[in-house]
């Protein structure tokens, strides 16, 4: 973590998860990454329409130095490198399950469009018979 990230001492859990989910791209990066497993920079930054190279980019070595995100460069010209969930993330993601599951009820107790992401673009949707969309996915069960 950098020199101005916290590690404690936390009042209680609450305050702890959110030191690492802080900000508002971690939680969406944790699902683009749960739903896609590998991906690219730039295949991120496409998945997540609206978040800034320098935004992304900064999240994503913070969610590193967290233990959430690994990051593999393969020693190539050009350089490629890929993030995946660690186990940590992946839990991590498993817990927020039910905050977004409570925004998806909240967004349809308020009457609140759903944003879907199609072809790298953001676009407002506002139709009340779309069923809205969890943004976290259930965890995936194992065979």
């Amino acid at each position: 973590m950098g020199a101005s990230a916290r590690r404690g001492p936390y009042f209680c859990g609450i305050d702890a998860a959110m030191d690492v989910v802080s900000g508002k791209w971690k939680p969406l990066i944790l699902w683009e990454l749960h739903d896609h497993g590998i991906r690219r920079f730039a295949e991120l930054r496409r998945g997540l329409p609206g978040v800034s190279e320098k935004m992304l980019a900064q999240h994503l070595r913070e969610m590193e130095e967290d233990g959430l995100v690994h990051r593999e460069v393969y020693p190539e010209v050009p350089p490629r490198v890929e993030y995946t969930l660690t186990e940590h993330g992946v839990s991590l993601n498993a817990a927020l399950t039910s905050l977004g599951e409570w925004g998806t009820e909240r967004m349809r107790r308020i009457g609140a469009g759903k944003v879907t992401v199609e072809a790298g673009r953001a676009t407002g949707g506002s139709d009340a018979s779309d069923p809205p969309v969890s943004l976290f996915p259930p965890p995936r069960r194992s065979a």
